[in-house]
C-alpha cells in the first residue's frame, strides 16, 4: 500500500471508514437481528480487500496463499494499520449501539 499519506487525508481515511463501517453494520443489526456480525465478518474482509490472492486460491494452494498473506499483513504501514483499525471500530461501536438501544426497548424491524 501507498505510505504517502498528508495528515489530513490519514484523518479523513479514518473518520471514512470509521462511518461507514458503522454504518454498514448498523444496518446489518437492524435488518438481521444478528448484533456482532459485522465485527466478525469485518476482518475476513479487509484480509481479502488487502491480499492479491483469490478466494480458491487458499483452497487450491494454501501454502502459497497463506505465506503471501503475511508478507501482505507484514508489509501494511502504520497509516495502514491506522485506517482499518479505524474501521474494525467503527464495526465494534456499531454492535455496542445496538446493544444499548436493544436495552432501552427500541425494536428495528
Amino acid at each position: 500500500m501507498n505510505s504517502s499519506f498528508t495528515i489530513v487525508q490519514l484523518i479523513i481515511s479514518m473518520l471514512l471508514f470509521y462511518v461507514m463501517f458503522f454504518g454498514i453494520g448498523f444496518l446489518l443489526n437492524m435488518l438481521l437481528r444478528m448484533t456482532w456480525l459485522m465485527a466478525i465478518v469485518y476482518p475476513v474482509v479487509i484480509l481479502l480487500v488487502i491480499d492479491d490472492v483469490g478466494v480458491f486460491d487458499y483452497f487450491t494452494n494454501p501454502g502459497q496463499s497463506f505465506s503471501m498473506l503475511g508478507d501482505t499483513i507484514t508489509s501494511l504501514t502504520p497509516t495502514d494499520l491506522a485506517v482499518l483499525l479505524s474501521g474494525f471500530a467503527g464495526a465494534i461501536t456499531s454492535g455496542i449501539v445496538m446493544k444499548v438501544l436493544r436495552k432501552m426497548g427500541y425494536q428495528m424491524f
